[in-house]
């Protein structure tokens, strides 16, 4: 997949915005029009981007972009510059772009021991598993300096480095829960009120089909994962919006808190 001009021209004012911490009105230029168009974008986004990196998030696509795409989730990557590895008594800064849009997920964070193979496609859970080295508790910084982009569909997401501003990267559990998402719990709270808890079992196939469907898109994208890189595998209580100033917590029970501050970043 080679980016084309449009393509470029997209990404380099996603980037430029990011850069100068300034917001977006409206998407820059022709809106993707399938997956392929929007992942040409990240790509060229991806070679403007001056960091390596460090991970992938995974997102969803709406019932209707599944049913048209005949795939039900996307990835973005997580550059090393963004990434926060967190003490549990720390709480962290969340960056939120002013005149943009952010939104807090808190997810199970799937660190990689080996290589994935550089042709492998077609990813199965015991193959996803086998790569795994560490599962940790993590927050998605999910954002973008693009205001209306919690009115948008994935394409845009996809587009503007899959909609990701950052990673922050809680203690260890266990490995073996892999085999009980039920286990893998998980309450969501944003100035002290309970938004919503649920486990990694409400992801669809889990969290390992979340790494298997990574595994194999980033292959295809011409990035096979290596070890010590890593998968956020999608929001386990799902997307919440915030603003600056907005204190949220993600709270993974006995395995411990992700506690973080949002703040503003840039202007508008």
């Amino acid at each position: 997949m080679r980016p084309d001009m449009v393509a470029v021209e997209i990404a380099a004012s996603f980037v430029a915005a990011r850069r100068r911490g300034h917001g977006l009105a409206k998407f820059p230029g022709l809106f993707p029009l399938g997956l392929e168009d929007a992942y040409a974008i990240q790509l060229a986004a991806i070679e403007l981007w001056p960091d390596a990196i460090a991970g992938w998030k995974v997102g969803r696509l709406s019932p209707a972009l599944a049913d048209r795409f005949g795939k039900d989730r996307f990835v973005g990557p997580v550059f090393a510059g963004g990434v926060i590895r967190l003490d549990k008594s720390e709480e962290a800064d969340f960056p939120v772009f002013v005149g943009g849009s952010a939104a807090f997920e808190a997810e199970y964070v799937m660190v990689l021991d080996k290589d994935q193979p550089s042709l492998q496609t077609g990813v199965d859970i015991d193959q996803a598993r086998r790569l795994v080295g560490e599962v940790r508790i993590g927050v998605e910084v999910a954002g973008s300096p693009l205001a209306i982009m919690p009115h948008l569909d994935a394409l845009a997401s996809i587009a503007d480095l899959g909609n990701n501003n950052g990673q922050i990267v809680g203690p260890a559990v266990p490995l073996d829960l892999l085999s009980d998402p039920r286990a893998m719990t998980c309450a969501t709270s944003i100035d002290g009120v309970l938004i919503r808890s649920a486990t990694a079992a409400d992801l669809p196939g889990g969290p390992l089909t979340a790494l298997a469907f990574a595994l194999d898109q980033c292959a295809r994208l011409g990035f096979p994962l290596k070890a010590g890189q890593f998968v956020s595998t999608g929001a386990v209580t799902g997307m919440h919006w915030v603003r600056a100033g907005q204190h949220c917590v993600a709270d993974f029970g006995r395995f411990g808190k992700v506690a973080c501050l949002a703040v503003p970043v840039g202007r508008a």
